[in-house]
């Protein structure tokens, strides 16, 4: 199985996908160098596979990485993900 994530800026959303189909998602909303995350979801059959965690982290490690937008983690998921994952705080504050 093949897991990507992949940037959907049409609509607004990091989305991850195995073998090509969706099963999750992370909304977002920007707001000048601000990106907002907005809401993290997993389709109920693959939740306790641990794919939140693998899509949050492949999401901030693109914005890190592919922009300079500050991170403001709206939703509670990605909050405590980055509150546990301290290699992140930085993105709350560039």
């Amino acid at each position: 199985m093949t897991h990507t994530v992949v940037h959907s800026p049409e609509v607004n959303q990091y989305q991850l996908q195995i073998d090509g189909e969706r099963v999750g998602l992370i909304d977002y909303e920007l707001d000048g160098d601000v990106i907002h995350l907005t809401h993290t979801e997993i389709d109920k059959s693959d939740r306790t596979r641990g794919l939140g965690s693998e899509l949050v982290r492949e999401t901030l490690d693109q914005i890190r990485d592919e922009t300079s937008y500050r991170l403001v983690a709206d939703c509670p998921f990605v909050a405590h993900f980055v509150g546990e994952n301290t290699e992140y705080q930085a993105l709350l504050s560039r």
